[in-house]
């Protein structure tokens, strides 16, 4: 099957209510100029570099969606453009993004990252790391960001009762959180959850917004120490 059939084949299986951002990270220009012929506008790079690069040499009404770890030196960046960041993963950080957002007269769009995967690897707040933020309510004074949602990556096994219950523990969370603080902020209804292997399982526990990769590029290549490597999202 050709990308496009790929992308076609994904989008028939997602509800109207879920959104798709293709991860387009590590692929050429070409292979994103093929997905977005066949209509997708929503992509999502891990990158600072390689976003802002593709940001230049693609077309404009393309949503570029930022889903990696972030570093605080790298948001100015991608500041003037970046439609989202789905990787918020302490309010240090959504300061940060707060500054540079004010500095370019922009207010971006964001996602709190919950931890509930059992891997040390994964980025995120717990939940009651989240909770204390909300409640706190120094967030509210950042006029230059907007909590649009959660995001949060599930286990990477193949334990499918496992997964299932990691995304529907964040559906749980999202619900509380909507309901405790953005309960009247109708922008508020972002869940972010699923890619290639698990996204169907994410869907049925709620997701908004799916990242899908290999299933819709094929295996993506990257280089370390001059060999060619293959990685799926």
């Amino acid at each position: 099957m050709t990308i496009a059939e790929n992308l076609k084949q994904i989008r028939s299986e997602l509800p109207e209510n879920v959104r798709l951002v293709a991860v387009s990270k590590y692929h050429p220009v070409e292979a994103i100029m093929e997905v977005y012929r066949a209509g997708q506008r929503l992509f999502g790079e891990s990158k600072v570099q390689e976003m802002g690069a593709k940001h230049e040499s693609l077309p404009a009404d393309i949503e570029w969606h930022f889903i990696g770890h972030l570093q605080t030196n790298k948001i100015k960046y991608m500041a003037p453009y970046v439609a989202m960041i789905h990787g918020i993963d302490s309010y240090k950080l959504l300061v940060e993004v707060n500054k540079h957002a004010a500095r370019v007269g922009r207010v971006i769009n964001c996602l709190l990252q919950l931890h509930i995967a059992r891997e040390e690897t994964k980025f995120g707040f717990s939940f009651e790391e989240c909770r204390d933020m909300l409640k706190a309510g120094d967030w509210r004074e950042l006029k230059n960001v907007h909590l649009c949602g959660l995001m949060g990556m599930a286990t990477n096994t193949d334990c499918v009762e496992q997964i299932r219950s990691e995304f529907c523990s964040l559906h749980d969370f999202f619900c509380e959180v909507k309901h405790t603080w953005f309960a009247a902020d109708s922008a508020f209804c972002e869940l972010s959850m699923g890619m290639s292997h698990d996204y169907h399982e994410a869907i049925d526990a709620g997701s908004t917004m799916v990242r899908v990769g290999s299933k819709i590029f094929g295996e993506r290549e990257y280089q370390t120490n001059g060999n060619i490597n293959h990685k799926s999202e």
